[in-house]
């Protein structure tokens, strides 16, 4: 790996060590619990955009969507470049604050990195501001990985731009035809189906009548 980032890996672990137990803990558990505040925050966006406007739906429902097609990216490519764990391969460095990933688990790109940035990106393109609070969690995240000894600073970075390039392209791709199904939903017979999806603004659902479901509200003459 190359010297550059080893030293930079190399000083944020020795920050690390050089910070109160508490904050150490503190970011241990964050690098697990940030993923658990992310899945809250997919259940919110969704009440909130259930039975709203179909395209709003579509990208809400198309946030945790996106973040589990980026881990898969990121697992596709972990498997085919190999890397080994900084706790590891870098000399001279101090010990990881949590326990080494076991040989095998291999390092680049991180996939927790992946995973916040595609959430965090999901999310505020779902609800606008709440971006405020997700991107500085997703970097957060990442840089926890690092601080606690198990990535390179790279493979954080990498993890980031992957989350969020993957997030971007799956709701450009599927925003559309998301909205047509969720349309679609709203005038399903099964009510499960209509509960998730919400019943959509006034006046844009489907009015059933006797010949059937129909696109439209009633027109004023």
């Amino acid at each position: 790996m190359g010297t550059i980032d080893s030293d930079l890996y190399r000083s944020i672990t020795e920050f690390a060590h050089d910070t109160p137990s508490w904050f150490q803990h503190l970011m241990e558990v964050w690098t697990e619990l940030g993923l658990l505040l992310f899945a809250v925050l997919f259940v919110v966006a969704w009440a909130r955009a259930r039975g709203g406007d179909p395209r709003a739906f579509a990208v809400a429902v198309l946030a945790p969507l996106g973040t589990a097609v980026a881990y898969v990216c990121s697992e596709l490519a972990k498997s085919g470049i190999d890397e080994e764990r900084p706790c590891r391969a870098v000399s001279g460095a101090l010990p990881s604050l949590v326990d080494c990933p076991v040989y095998g688990d291999w390092s680049f790109p991180s996939n927790h990195a992946t995973i916040a940035a595609a959430a965090a990106v999901g999310l505020a393109l779902a609800w606008p501001k709440i971006g405020l609070l997700t991107v500085p969690m997703a970097i957060l995240m990442a840089f926890s990985r690092v601080f606690v000894g198990v990535h390179y600073p790279h493979d954080v970075a990498a993890g980031l731009l992957l989350g969020t390039l993957v997030t971007l392209l799956v709701v450009r791709l599927v925003t559309r035809p998301g909205a047509r199904l969720t349309e679609a939903m709203r005038g399903s017979g099964n009510g499960l189906v209509r509960w998730f999806a919400g019943p959509g603004p006034v006046g844009a659902g489907y009015v059933s009548g006797a010949g059937g479901g129909r696109r439209g509200g009633a027109h004023r003459r």
